[in-house]
């Protein structure tokens, strides 16, 4: 079958792709899907070994142009304040994510006609209720219902233990009056599916050796595979190539070997992320599209879509155990999420409480800071921090500019002569009011909280971690990429499933939602089959 024209080829093995391969497996189509990364074995994640903390800095970074490895491709952030991180792999970014999973919100999907900015989405909450459920069920989410900010939901499974610093911080937006709710966890708190609970290990996003941390390697990929889905690794993708007709006939990769192959397929699914999959569209030039595929409207690659982040730690003098637990899923608070004119911005923001790093880590950062000198106050300052900390990240929601954009670099390419991204981002005046905002209430927060020392950290660099909007859906070919289920408005068997599509970004990690959206494009295509290309 690998040599063999296939029915759905599906491009990224990440969150998106494993989702729709799954949803289309029941449809005994012939479906391939192309990763340019490697399957990892879980025995080889860093927390299986002692120096699990040192390989985070390179081995395992989430900046793959600090890690640098064959299957990763080399990124242009010079022209950015954020750069992106990802990962190249079966399960994508779902192996080093920190597997918070919250939804977006029934507002993120109307802002123009609740804020008058931004435009609408051609979907809504209600629309994509049902996938955000059967995602919850097949990913294992942990978390509490009755949570106000949201209509009513039920996780599957029990939230992740607050822990001591969940339940400081909580005190600390008691006092104030503030709303905070355990987060919703991509990480099943007892047996699931065959998989064991979470242990508290800590390294969460170096990969997750107890298998307890819901990467799609595990959760989706596994049944779609039994189902009769075909995973090729090691196979990155130059172009997609059309027909006579103007339809796309299949893809042009390289190989494990680096030789050049060619892929035959009825239709293409791209599931590359909000930056893979514009550079992939925009590398696949023709007489037909010269400015590359998919792309009359001309908006491929532009609208990126960050989460612009910073964070403030509160040192206790408690101890916290904060080092203990899954790092990214605690508590959060959606106290300022919905817009209120009077802060002087439009939209809000997530706060997101976070555990502390481990030992290694709080040493070399410490080191960093000034907070843990080199010398015979090294350790006075290492204790002073290590386990006594809570940190409140604030994640601010990014609204689409045209001139934040992706396009092909000029000279920079990957290990395969493909032309690497470039990324050209500036930071929006609402969103510094935005996080300014959050950084100061986060102040608040620890200070009711009880932290004797809090310090800020503004723009944090390293956080692309969420790549969206290059790509956007809508019903107007002449303002969007794709339509309402993610079907190219120019190339009728071209869909898109992964963040790039996304209109607007909200103000939280969009896993959930894309995932979502994956499931609710895959349903449509089966109701369509008889006339999936009309």
């Amino acid at each position: 079958m690998s040599d063999d024209p296939v029915d759905v080829l599906i491009i990224g093995a990440g969150a998106s792709g494993a989702a729709v391969a799954w949803s289309l497996a029941d449809t005994r189509m012939r479906i391939l899907c192309l990763e340019q990364g490697d399957w990892l074995n879980s025995s080889e994640y860093p927390s299986n070994s002692q120096d699990y903390e040192l390989q985070q800095f390179k081995e395992f970074n989430i900046d793959p142009n600090v890690r640098g490895l064959d299957v990763d491709y080399p990124i242009n952030n010079e022209e950015s304040p954020i750069s992106v991180v990802n990962f190249n792999g079966v399960g994508g970014g779902t192996i080093l994510y920190a597997a918070h999973f919250p939804r977006l919100h029934p507002s993120d999907f109307k802002v123009k006609t609740l804020d008058g900015v931004a435009s609408d989405w051609p979907v809504d909450y209600d629309q994509l209720e049902p996938f955000f459920t059967l995602n919850d069920r097949m990913m294992g989410v942990s978390g509490l219902a009755g949570d106000p900010a949201y209509p009513p939901k039920q996780p599957p499974l029990p939230h992740i233990p607050l822990g001591l610093v969940g339940e400081t911080v909580a005190r600390g937006y008691n006092k104030l009056g503030w709303h905070w709710w355990p987060s919703d966890s991509a990480i099943i708190s007892r047996p699931y599916k065959g998989r064991d609970k979470c242990l508290n290990l800590g390294p969460c996003m170096t990969g997750c050796a107890q298998g307890a941390k819901s990467s799609v390697d595990i959760t989706y990929w596994p049944e779609a595979i039994r189902a009769g889905v075909e995973l090729k690794t090691r196979c990155r993708v130059r172009e997609i190539t059309l027909n006579d007709e103007g339809m796309a006939n299949g893809v042009i990769y390289y190989d494990a070997e680096g030789l050049e192959q060619f892929q035959q397929a009825e239709v293409v699914v791209m599931a590359c992320n909000g930056v893979g999959t514009p550079r992939i569209l925009l590398n696949s030039k023709s007489e037909r599209f010269p400015n590359g595929i998919a792309n009359s409207s001309g908006l491929v690659g532009k609208n990126l879509m960050f989460h612009p982040s910073g964070f403030v730690q509160g040192i206790f003098e408690e101890k916290l155990d904060s080092h203990l637990g899954p790092i990214g899923c605690c508590i959060l608070s959606k106290e300022f999420y919905e817009t209120d004119l009077s802060r002087g911005f439009v939209r809000g923001y997530n706060m997101q409480i976070t555990r502390g790093s481990g030992p290694v880590t709080t040493a070399i950062q410490g080191f960093a800071s000034g907070a843990v000198p080199w010398g015979p106050d090294h350790h006075a300052g290492f204790d002073r921090i290590f386990d006594h900390t809570a940190t409140i990240g604030i994640l601010c929601e990014d609204l689409p500019e045209e001139h934040n954009t992706v396009t092909l670099d000029d000279t920079l390419k990957d290990s395969d002569g493909i032309p690497s991204p470039k990324i050209t981002y500036t930071l929006s005046e609402n969103t510094q009011k935005m996080l300014a905002h959050g950084l100061a209430r986060g102040a608040e927060v620890l200070d009711a909280a009880g932290a004797i020392e809090i310090n800020t950290v503004d723009l944090l660099r390293p956080a692309g971690w969420h790549l969206l909007g290059t790509a956007r859906m809508g019903d107007d070919p002449k303002t969007s990429v794709v339509n309402s289920w993610g079907r190219s408005h120019d190339v009728r068997n071209l869909f898109i499933v992964d963040g790039s599509i996304f209109v607007t970004a909200g103000g939280l990690n969009p896993t959930s939602t894309i995932q979502a959206l994956a499931l609710h494009i895959a349903d449509t295509m089966k109701k369509n089959l008889a006339n999936l290309f009309d």
